[in-house]
């Protein structure tokens, strides 16, 4: 990057880098001091010289604590003021998680939208504090147009899989259904005719980097944002649970990581430890096990989210599915000798759970050492000051976009079965000799393996 390194790793940006903590949306706490983790930024962003863009602090670097909590917290050490900070807000969000459940898909899916698009602004704020530097044109407003192009393909393409009732009503919609990947396609093409001619002489490199940058967002945030929904049409457990689990080991993880953390875990996070990863794991793999078993027993959280045509709302009806059953298990011979049990009933979606709360305590944290690394290479140590004591939006998705990555790719390939109201939507939108066409078809089928009786 030929235009960034020019503006990069100057000796201005030393004293800036010593002051960041290197707080990195973090799961669990602390190997080494304050000063320490930021003498270890500093040693970073020198070796990698001129390779460190020249990146304007932002907000993400002041402290917006609400001044009743700094108040209240004063005299206390830096470590456990930031300690009580986390828990208060923490407890306020888990409070606010709860408060959109109990709101129903509606409100879920708006509050998706709204932290997509939030975590977009913080990483494509980023970018632009580089870019704009050079006056170059339309960098944000081409971004913003890009973000609005997908949201628009992907709520399409969600609107005709489970809305196919209402589209066949309206005929506006219809129409919109019809040729939904055409119109798609043409409002990208505008934006991509827009930025090519918005190129500056001497400034291409930087420009395609910029217009990269967009794109790299648009697939981590807004392609998986689009997943998360997916996911809750699937049923609200299918959301639930894994959203809580990677909460759930964000906490347990810095809790063994503050009292017990004694080894550093990773250098791109050098705050993190291997205390705090292991009794991260064991207290979410339990956490998960008892929620799983819990939510399996309401038929709110276990039916897959459909719409109702006639009351033009969302329905949560249907018999549960055999992974929400209880079910009797035979448990291996040695546990038979050591508990004296022979079998125990649980519902197979416990099972599950242990996959998706293994992924989350070993795998999701990735996210957060990927984000970590993001920061450092642009000298942040957040992504905004959006939650004091935890920095911006993003650093708290951070995980949970990738989780839900793995849960969809779970579903797909493990549970997902055939969903007769999606066929039925399906069918209502074939002209009607086709549905005669099938309807005679299925009923010849039918006839021949008995399920009908035969014709007088």
């Amino acid at each position: 990057m030929t235009e960034l390194r020019k503006r990069g790793g100057g000796g201005d940006d030393r004293g800036s880098a010593e002051d960041m903590s290197d707080k990195e949306a973090d799961s669990d706490h602390r190997p080494q001091s304050d000063a320490e983790a930021d003498a270890d930024l500093d040693v970073d962003c020198k070796a990698e010289g001129a390779d460190v863009p020249d990146v304007p602090l932002s907000t993400a670097d002041t402290d917006n604590t609400p001044e009743c909590l700094n108040k209240a917290l004063e005299g206390l050490p830096p470590r456990w003021k930031n300690y009580w900070i986390r828990g208060v807000l923490s407890m306020a969000m888990i409070t606010f998680f709860f408060l959109i459940i109990y709101m129903g898909p509606i409100v879920l899916i708006l509050v998706v939208m709204t932290v997509q698009i939030k975590c977009f602004q913080e990483i494509i704020t980023i970018g632009y504090r580089v870019y704009r530097s050079y006056e170059l044109p339309w960098f944000r407003t081409l971004s913003w147009y890009f973000l609005v192009c997908v949201n628009y393909f992907f709520y399409g393409e969600t609107l005709a899989d489970y809305f196919g009732a209402l589209v066949q009503r309206e005929e506006p919609l219809q129409f919109l259904s019809r040729y939904h990947r055409f119109i798609s396609f043409a409002l990208y093409l505008a934006g991509f005719c827009m930025f090519v001619l918005s190129l500056v002489k001497k400034h291409y490199r930087l420009q395609f980097y910029m217009f990269a940058w967009t794109h790299v967002t648009l697939l981590i945030v807004v392609t998986q944002s689009h997943l998360v929904i997916q996911n809750l049409f699937e049923g609200m457990i299918w959301f639930i649970v894994p959203i809580s689990i990677v909460i759930c080991n964000d906490i347990m993880a810095y809790l063994f990581g503050f009292f017990f953390g004694r080894t550093p875990l990773i250098k791109l996070s050098p705050k993190k430890t291997w205390e705090g990863f292991i009794g991260g794991f064991f207290s979410t793999v339990l956490f998960s096990f008892m929620l799983a078993y819990l939510l399996s027993q309401f038929q709110y959280f276990v039916c897959p989210v459909g719409f109702n045509s006639e009351t033009n709302g969302f329905t949560i009806e249907c018999a549960p599915t055999e992974i929400f059953i209880l079910q009797t298990y035979t448990l291996p011979a040695v546990i038979q000798n050591t508990l004296g049990w022979e079998t125990v009933k649980l519902y197979p979606f416990q099972i599950h759970s242990i996959f998706l709360s293994t992924f989350a305590s070993l795998i999701g944290p990735f996210g957060g050492f990927f984000a970590s690394g993001f920061k450092r290479a642009f000298k942040i140590k957040d992504f905004a000051s959006t939650i004091p004591g935890h920095g911006g939006i993003m650093d708290r998705f951070d995980c949970q976009y990738l989780m839900a990555t793995f849960v969809h790719v779970y579903i797909a390939s493990f549970i997902r079965g055939p969903n007769p109201s999606k066929v039925l939507q399906q069918l209502l939108m074939l002209q009607p000799e086709q549905q005669l066409s099938i309807f005679f078809t299925l009923h010849s089928q039918l006839k021949e393996r008995g399920l009908l009786p035969p014709a007088d």
